[in-house]
């Protein structure tokens, strides 16, 4: 270390890859219920917390005790964050959630003839018929219809979900 201190990086390289192991048993030791992905981030931690304060290792004092603490510190930071996880995180079996057991849909609604789409539209109430025509037809936005027309942006959702429901009931198509 006092080398590595003094700028030698292949002292600071050699260093490194002879305490790794060390790390690696000794934090097994110190938490044995930990994963092996928990121990190998204990030791990356502890190896990162070392490169970025190894400026302040006094070199007349023995460099064991002093990795030892980084280490131990590492650890409980850790085993504190896996207790928070636990408390939060509710253990679920796997489910099947990527394929659902039920068949897919495979009905579709048959297209409507454009004349009798027309000719339903035209016999919604004013406000519905505006709303479909310009948000369905011209694809407006919502913003843009109410700044043209007034009608805020609420009632243009309910003018047009009361339109689609009349002109399902019109048309006598399934939802």
């Amino acid at each position: 270390m006092k080398a590595a201190q003094a700028g030698d990086q292949a002292s600071y390289a050699r260093l490194l890859r002879e305490i790794a192991p060390l790390l690696r048993q000794l934090a097994r030791r110190a938490w044995p219920t930990g994963s092996h992905v928990d121990i190998e981030d204990i030791v990356q931690e502890t190896l990162l917390t070392l490169h970025v304060i190894r400026h302040t290792y006094d070199a007349g004092r023995p460099f064991m005790p002093w990795l030892l603490a980084l280490l131990r510190r590492r650890t409980a930071d850790r085993v504190r964050q896996y207790a928070r996880v636990r408390l939060r995180e509710i253990q679920m079996e796997a489910l099947d959630v990527t394929f659902s057991s039920d068949p897919a849909k495979i009905e579709y609604e048959s297209p409507v003839d454009g004349e009798v789409l027309r000719r339903a539209v035209a016999h919604l109430p004013p406000g519905q018929r505006q709303a479909i025509e310009l948000l369905k037809l011209k694809e407006l936005s919502l913003k843009q219809v109410s700044e043209a027309t007034g009608v805020s942006i609420a009632a243009l959702k309910v003018a047009t979900h009361r339109a689609l429901t009349a002109l399902r009931m019109i048309l006598n198509t399934p939802k």
